[in-house]
């Protein structure tokens, strides 16, 4: 029995014993070993199916907009006390383009006879209280004219009359022992006056206006037109017993094209107006009391009320159809912060390939060929270090801005742009490692074999800075998230409508936005802590993991 306890004992030596693990496995096990590290890869995992994953499956766009309806006060029609001349013309009759300032000024001085722009002798029979008639003139032999219709014109205070032949003449000065008359024929009619058709489909005739107008001036209580006798009730006129028209001297406007002010909306409208009212109640089309506000400017009426209005839904807060709320363009933020997510960590990676790569190159010849190789190549890494970055971006950004670069072309150049300035420490670091590797054993034992330079630089010595550059670029994919968050806040970087964790929190600039709508920014800036956070803890695993010493 103990005979065989010995056979089963093994010595140290023994080739069963001794379990050989690969260098890349060894790392790996140094590195899961590392809690930290693995929290890292855990948020980066997560950060790549939230934002690539998740936006294939949220079903709105990055730049999809959505709207509420709000029940907002607005203006609805506007009202003014009319104090220019209204002037309706005679059907095919055309009135020369200063007949209103001529027409005011002729009312207000008396001298009803005056001369246009274009040449035309014009006249106004006064027929009512600021109600005229717009006559075209020519003189006559008033010794042929003067009988008794223009003593009794005169004597009414009438500027016109007419004849036994249904001739009409105006005359001015009257009472002079020779007036001036003219033979007159009408062209329009002026009042400061408005109608408005109880109908908005009616149309009112020439006839019609000259009718009411002279019926309202003259306090008569009928008029005839077209062959219709009409009713005057005060300022309404009636047809056949019905509310026809409505006679008012105060202008209104509706805010909107295509509503139509009624006649009664007006009377509620004046009679409140002369209550000294500021609001009043006035039915709409389905018999619903809607309240009216009066905003009463020098003399300048608004009516305005609440309508229910489409508009943008923005910052609304977090709720079953947008689980993280909405922007200040009314955008879905979950939709946004995974399309943000994809650009992010999409410049981070590109940008530091790119970095790597040029940084290999020029770091690995500059440090294998030495000499003025090294030289040359170490002043272009001295005189890039030198550009000033953050004017450099201004002024790019500029240049983008004002040719009106697209949101692609913006991305693409923003990573160019970052590789072009970063690679300088990749350089830097490659060249150091390969000056102290290229005088080891095995590179001279490369070199007494015959292999070229090309192998000798990247099949010996890049791969021996291979465990750097990895911790380098995990470090400083964190930087490079950083960096581009900073130019999108500060408005060089990505633009709207495309998103990016910068651009977002670029709603910080709005101290009330940052005060009092946190879901707004600030799920994005904690996503870019943890992705930093998680990139930085991954580079310490690593470095950990191909140096075990530097932990010591």
């Amino acid at each position: 029995m103990s005979n065989e306890n010995n056979e089963n004992k093994m010595a140290l030596d023994d080739a069963n014993r001794v379990k050989v693990l690969s260098p890349g496995m060894m790392v790996f096990k140094r590195f899961i070993r590392n809690k930290l590290a693995i929290v890292g890869i855990i948020i980066i995992v997560f950060m790549f199916l939230f934002s690539f994953v998740g936006g294939l499956l949220n079903p709105y766009s990055q730049s999809q907009v959505f709207y509420t309806t709000e029940q907002i006060l607005k203006d609805y029609a506007g009202a003014t006390s009319i104090d220019q001349y209204q002037i309706q013309q005679v059907d095919g009759v055309k009135l020369p383009s200063d007949i209103f300032s001529k027409t005011l000024i002729a009312a207000s001085t008396g001298k009803y006879v005056f001369e246009t722009r274009d040449g035309s002798l014009l006249g106004l029979g006064n027929v009512g209280e600021n109600v005229y008639v717009i006559y075209s003139l020519e003189e006559v032999n008033m010794l042929l004219k003067k009988n008794a219709a223009y003593d009794a014109a005169v004597a009414a205070g009438e500027n016109y009359f007419t004849d036994d032949d249904g001739l009409t003449y105006l005359f001015q000065d009257e009472g002079a022992a020779f007036p001036t008359v003219y033979a007159a024929s009408e062209m329009g009619v002026a009042a400061m006056k408005s109608f408005t058709p109880y109908d908005s489909s009616e149309k009112f005739s020439y006839e019609f206006y000259r009718g009411a107008l002279v019926a309202s001036a003259n306090g008569k209580k009928s008029f005839e037109a077209d062959g219709t006798t009409y009713t005057v009730d005060e300022d309404v006129i009636l047809k056949d017993g019905a509310e026809y028209a409505l006679i008012s001297d105060v202008n209104f406007n509706a805010a909107n094209a295509g509503v139509f002010i009624s006649p009664a909306y007006k009377d509620a409208a004046l009679d409140a107006i002369a209550a000294g009212q500021t609001t009043f109640m006035f039915p709409d089309e389905d018999g619903t009391e809607i309240e009216y506000r009066i905003e009463n400017k020098n003399g300048q009426y608004t009516f305005r009320r609440y309508q229910e209005t489409r508009v943008i839904d923005t910052y609304a807060h977090p709720s079953k159809a947008h689980w993280v709320g909405t922007d200040a363009n009314g955008m879905d933020l979950l939709a946004r912060l995974m399309y943000g997510g994809r650009i992010s960590l999409l410049i981070g990676f590109v940008v530091i390939f790119i970095e790597v790569f040029i940084g290999m190159i020029i770091g690995g010849v500059a440090g294998f060929f030495g000499g003025w190789v090294d030289n040359l190549l170490m002043r272009i890494v001295d005189v890039v270090y030198c550009i000033p970055t953050m004017p450099l971006y201004l002024i790019l950004g500029s240049i983008m801005d004002y040719y009106q670069a697209s949101a692609t072309t913006r991305i693409y150049m923003l990573c160019v742009i970052m590789a072009v300035i970063g690679w300088v420490g990749i350089a830097r670091i490659v060249r150091g490692q390969i000056l102290s590797l290229r005088e080891q054993e095995f590179m001279v034992a490369a070199e007494a074999t015959g292999i070229s330079t090309y192998r000798r630089i990247f099949k010996h010595l890049i791969p021996n800075v291979v465990p750097q550059l990895i911790v380098f670029a995990s470090m400083g994919l964190g930087d490079v998230i950083l960096a581009e968050a900073t130019l999108s806040f500060l408005g060089l970087g990505i633009k709207y409508p495309a998103a990016s964790w910068g651009s977002i929190i670029n709603a910080v600039n709005d101290s009330y936005v940052m005060s009092n709508y946190l879901f707004v920014w600030l799920p994005a800036g904690l996503f870019i802590l943890l992705t930093v956070l998680a990139f930085n803890f991954i580079g310490d695993g690593l470095r950990d993991a191909f140096d075990p010493k530097m932990k010591r």
